[in-house]
């Protein structure tokens, strides 16, 4: 059993940047693979950004690519969305999940765990 609880949320004007954390219990979390979600109203949760177990593969929506960074400290059970460049259309919860089931996670469908989420506001 994983938990995960996401921190770092807030409201920040376009250009700005923020990090948010996850924060895993459990002592097997360097085993799962990592990502993050979002969710804005209306619309279908979707893939942001992944890392696996080890932090050597990572991959990222084309519409962060470039501006988000995912990154990893398995001693510390936590991993990081670095979000600079933020747009309004960035406006979301964000989600954490991780798997054992894949060596990235890149579908919702995938994940063995979810975070509650954080809110991330953009303002134009």
């Amino acid at each position: 059993q994983v938990q995960l609880v996401e921190s770092g949320g807030g409201l920040v004007q376009a250009g700005g940047s923020l990090r948010l954390s996850c924060a895993a219990s459990g002592r097997t979390f360097s085993s799962y693979a990592m990502g993050w979600f979002r969710q804005a109203p209306g619309k279908e949760r979707e893939f942001v950004a992944t890392i696996s177990w080890s932090g050597g593969s990572t991959y990222y929506a084309n519409s962060v690519k470039g501006r988000f960074t995912i990154s990893r400290d398995n001693a510390k059970n936590t991993v990081y969305l670095q979000m600079n460049s933020l747009k309004p259309e960035d406006t979301a919860i964000y989600y954490c999940a991780a798997t054992l089931s894949t060596i990235v996670l890149l579908t919702p469908v995938d994940a063995n765990y979810w975070g509650q989420g954080t809110q991330v506001t953009v303002s134009s």
